[in-house]
């Protein structure tokens, strides 16, 4: 199937703004891509760009005082495939991961392991190792959060959401993440098009979507502690320890964000 995917952000900047951007799809994706996802400035500005610690590509831009939009319209093929389960996949002894995984057993910003680890430990050290654990760890946070945008804020953290038992997908995310780590699973945060494919359509308005990664078996697996089900159409855009490292958008400087828009919809089958 071909997705199309795309933003639109209407920053007002009362003072020239630099600015980082990560908003392209990941590079792991990029031979999918039909219709390149090139970030698109008005009034136009130069833009260059770097590879981050994690892999990420981030633009980076400085933004003229007044209004500046950023936006983009891509397609991307997929498989129309939900995302794969493998229940099989075990967990490693931590003296036996590679060492390119260890980052992602540490606390981090919004993943308090050292807060966290006694209730994790408590909560989940009967469950089976492995796939199952992780499944039970996405089991217990979609059943104890309640989603609300209205919940959101920049600076909660696994901790708080844990103990307010509300939020939206990041939350549900880092706080999966930071009981994977307190149970010795290394865990990353992810971010990314999820659009409504293959389910009810949604009345709330799109938004880039949260999830996270685990290490079984010698490999990242996808998990989603909100919707707690394989999905068809998810598009990574970034990795990294937490929310922080993969923020969409970064300003040096006071700054509205006046209007936001993201796109993820299927196409109808065509030609080619």
């Amino acid at each position: 199937m071909k997705i199309a995917i795309g933003y639109e952000f209407i920053y007002d900047l009362p003072q020239p703004t630099p600015m980082l951007l990560t908003v392209h799809v990941h590079h792991s994706r990029v031979s999918d891509l039909v219709v390149p996802d090139y970030l698109i400035t008005s009034p136009s500005v130069p833009v260059s760009g770097y590879r981050d610690l994690f892999g990420n590509w981030v633009s980076r831009i400085v933004a003229p005082a007044g209004q500046i939009r950023l936006s983009t319209r891509a397609v991307i093929n997929d498989t129309g495939l939900p995302d794969p389960v493998h229940g099989a996949a075990m967990q490693h002894a931590v003296q036996d991961l590679p060492e390119e995984t260890l980052v992602f057993l540490l606390g981090s910003r919004y993943c308090e392991t050292d807060r966290l680890s006694e209730v994790a430990w408590r909560l989940f050290e009967g469950t089976p190792m492995g796939w199952a654990r992780v499944q039970a760890i996405c089991d217990f946070v979609h059943r104890h959060i309640t989603f609300g945008y209205e919940h959101a804020r920049p600076t909660k953290t696994a901790w708080e959401v844990f103990q307010e038992r509300a939020g939206v997908c990041r939350d549900f995310a880092h706080l999966a993440v930071a009981f994977c780590r307190c149970m010795n699973i290394p865990a990353r945060y992810c971010t990314g098009y999820l659009g409504d494919i293959g389910v009810p359509l949604s009345d709330a308005p799109m938004d880039f979507s949260g999830w996270f990664e685990a290490f079984l078996g010698g490999h990242w697996h996808v998990f989603d502690a909100r919707f707690n089900t394989p999905r068809i159409g998810r598009v990574l855009m970034a990795r990294g320890r937490d929310a922080a490292d993969v923020a969409i958008a970064t300003t040096f400087g006071p700054n509205l964000l006046s209007s936001f828009k993201v796109l993820a919809d299927e196409l109808p089958p065509g030609p080619g």
